[in-house]
């Protein structure tokens, strides 16, 4: 009589996974922050996009092409992201310079002048403009030390209502919004790494050039592109500062909106800034992950 084998193993083949019950939990979690998202953002720019098809007789294309086919709008749009660049480029190279002085250049008082910038970035947009009202308005500090000293009866320094007053305004007010993530990227730089560069003879310029601006390329990039996209909405200091001889595409918007109550053309208007915004949005995330993604050694 033969004895079963009660410790025999099952075959791999014949063993079935207990059947898994799919969770709806971490979806029912998700979605009400997706709805309010969407709320928040997803409706105001579908109904931009509906009312800039409305028509007199009913909804189609023509005011888009009417829009689109102005001569206002093209010099609003190159008026705008020529400010936008211009001021960029301005503030990496101002923050840059500010943020090096700030980290590598010991000096007496230049905690104060880290809080100063800290400061800058709690105050709205306008008072900077005022500021400059104050100092190179037509009748402003500089023009009236300029008028006692050379006796001229006109304004010598008159940039304010152009494109150079703009952009030097946005400047002023959006370097820190580069020199506080470029200073936390020279936070995380080893001092020893800059120790052994400058015993092995190199010079401070090749330092700078070799070892501690490549170490700030991700910030950089991320300062510029966060610049760049606020510029490029800036509407204050357009307002202030460049009055009625700046128009660019915000500011048509104001005007198409509000003050000839066009609202589908401002409705296109507005469709393209958003365009404009995303393009640039997609753009620095890719800059920005191949920047991070990069070997050290490139």
């Amino acid at each position: 009589m033969s004895t079963p084998v009660l410790d025999q193993p099952v075959p791999a083949a014949e063993v079935k996974p207990a059947p898994t019950r799919r969770s709806w939990l971490p979806v029912l979690w998700t979605l009400p922050p997706v709805l309010v998202v969407l709320g928040i953002a997803g409706y105001p720019i579908l109904r931009v996009l509906t009312e800039s098809t409305q028509t007199p007789t009913g909804r189609g294309t023509e005011v888009w092409t009417s829009v689109l086919g102005s001569e206002a709008f093209r010099e609003a749009l190159w008026r705008t992201v020529s400010i936008a660049v211009c001021a960029a480029a301005g503030c990496l190279v101002l923050g840059t310079f500010l943020a090096i002085v700030l980290a590598f250049v010991p000096f007496p008082g230049s905690g104060v002048v880290g809080r100063l910038i800290d400061t800058i970035l709690t105050l709205p947009s306008f008072l900077i403009t005022l500021a400059f009202t104050f100092l190179y308005g037509t009748a402003g500090a500089v023009n009236a030390l300029l008028a006692e000293v050379t006796g001229a009866t006109e304004p010598v320094v008159d940039f304010l209502t152009t494109p150079l007053g703009v952009i030097l305004a946005e400047i002023t007010y959006f370097t820190p919004f580069v020199v506080r993530p470029v200073l936390a990227a020279f936070a995380q730089l080893p001092r020893e790494q800059l120790d052994v560069a400058a015993s092995l003879g190199a010079s401070p310029w090749r330092v700078l050039r070799q070892v501690v601006l490549p170490e700030a390329w991700p910030a950089l990039a991320a300062g510029g592109s966060l610049v760049l996209l606020l510029t490029l909405n800036e509407f204050g200091i357009v307002l202030f500062t460049g009055a009625k001889g700046v128009i660019t595409l915000p500011a048509l918007i104001y005007t198409r909106g509000i003050v000839t109550f066009d609202l589908p053309g401002a409705a296109v208007l507005a469709s393209v800034q958003v365009l404009l915004s995303l393009t640039l949005y997609l753009a620095y995330r890719l800059v920005f992950a191949r920047f991070t993604t990069r070997p050290k050694g490139d």
